[in-house]
């Protein structure tokens, strides 16, 4: 099966439960997205409630994958507020269903952020990859470039990870 995009869906308190259910999946089994396992549905929750929030307030834009009827991959993009930087966004949140990894729906997931960029008139994403996972090499392959790294900026507990800015030109 491969994956139906929906930019920009509804945030129904369905889509936000499962939306829960795919953040705390990915932690869970040590995917890079701001958590560090073992995690607690009470330490993923409250981020993912405001994440859905700054996107039903029109904040923050949402792709959603879904394969056989469920939510298994999503990617945001979070526009700049400031003018001198508006003609680019951030990609947050990059997601697959654990078990569905390894058959090419991060790949695809990627190209549909980047056309759904393209498509509103951006010129260039950003994005920061966590240290220490490998996921650099992922996106180097969809055509993002290493622009910087902060040593150790990124700490979970007693561990310290770079922050890795990668960035892609779209024109």
């Amino acid at each position: 099966m491969s994956l139906t995009f929906v930019r920009d869906p509804q945030m129904t308190p369905e889509l936000r439960e499962e939306f829960f259910r795919l953040w705390f999946d990915v932690s869970q089994a040590g995917g890079a997205v701001g958590f560090m396992p073992p995690v607690t549905e009470g330490q993923i929750r409250p981020a993912a409630r405001e994440r859905a929030d700054s996107v039903a307030a029109g904040a923050v834009r949402m792709l959603a994958g879904y394969e056989d009827g469920r939510l298994a991959a999503t990617a945001f993009l979070r526009p700049n507020d400031d003018y001198k930087s508006a003609h680019w966004s951030t990609v947050i949140l990059v997601m697959v269903d654990p078990a569905l990894q390894g058959g090419g729906r991060g790949r695809r997931l990627i190209e549909e952020v980047v056309a759904m960029a393209r498509d509103a008139g951006l010129e260039a994403l950003h994005l920061e990859v966590r240290g220490g996972t490998g996921t650099e090499r992922f996106y180097e392959g969809a055509g993002f470039k290493e622009a910087g790294r902060l040593p150790g900026a990124l700490r979970f507990g007693d561990d310290y990870r770079d922050n890795i800015q990668m960035w892609l030109p779209l024109a």
